[in-house]
């Protein structure tokens, strides 16, 4: 099939299960209230001489989550263009959850993304990349896992893109936890949630794997847990 009738099959999908993927506002709070722990969960964003738009995008996209117990640790990754660092003073002086830190020299992704573990004080980790955008609900379905699962140590979800329009394409439906599958691909990506003491325990992010290094950490982490737990 085309690319254009793969968008459309995708479209008439997201039509039909639309009370599926997205929450009523009117549910929200109900929905709130109905958890026994609201655990705060801190956000890990790498950043380097990221386009404007995107990065206030993918910033923006955090502040507008329904679940309001997180914290976003951003690094600048030592950007050149002073423009990046600037945004993110802007954002970081309206809301306190944002936490920012700036690299004196560009260490790439790993380094970059464990300066930002290094700010993190929630009880668990989400991953952001600069150019991504998580959904207004994202955050809200995690912690109802979160609390429908408490001996759980990992999620994931499903994935899609946004194209220039900001329309939804190109899913990536992904299946149930299957650690023979993981050992051959990079299936979890994002959406990504993990206990913080078990990234830290396993050392966080590996310098010299990058491009893979999300993979190596759920590798590692995954091993320390029971396949109930994922």
């Amino acid at each position: 099939t085309s690319r254009s009738e793969e968008k459309r099959d995708y479209n008439k999908w997201l039509e039909k299960h639309k009370d599926l993927i997205t929450i009523k506002e009117d549910c929200v709070d109900k929905l709130l209230n109905s958890f026994k722990s609201q655990p705060k969960i801190s956000i890990i964003m790498p950043v380097y001489n990221t386009p404007e738009q995107y990065l206030r995008k993918a910033i923006q996209s955090i502040k507008d989550q329904y679940y309001s117990h997180w914290e976003l640790c951003i690094a600048d990754d030592a950007s050149t263009e002073p423009r990046v660092w600037k945004t993110l003073q802007k954002f970081a002086e309206k809301d306190d959850r944002i936490r920012i830190i700036q690299r004196q020299n560009n260490g790439h992704i790993c380094e970059a993304s464990n300066t930002a573990l290094s700010l993190a004080t929630g009880e668990w980790c989400a991953f952001l990349d600069h150019d991504d955008r998580y959904p207004q609900d994202a955050l809200l379905r995690v912690a109802q896992y979160m609390n429908t699962h408490p001996e759980a140590g990992l999620f994931y979800s499903d994935e899609d893109k946004l194209d220039e329009e900001d329309k939804r394409h190109d899913p990536y439906f992904k299946s149930d936890w299957n650690p023979e599958l993981f050992e051959g691909q990079n299936y979890l990506c994002h959406l990504a949630v993990t206990k913080t003491h078990l990234v830290r325990q396993v050392g966080g992010f590996e310098p010299g794997l990058e491009g893979s290094q999300d993979w190596d950490l759920f590798l590692k982490i995954t091993e320390r847990l029971e396949s109930h737990q994922v």
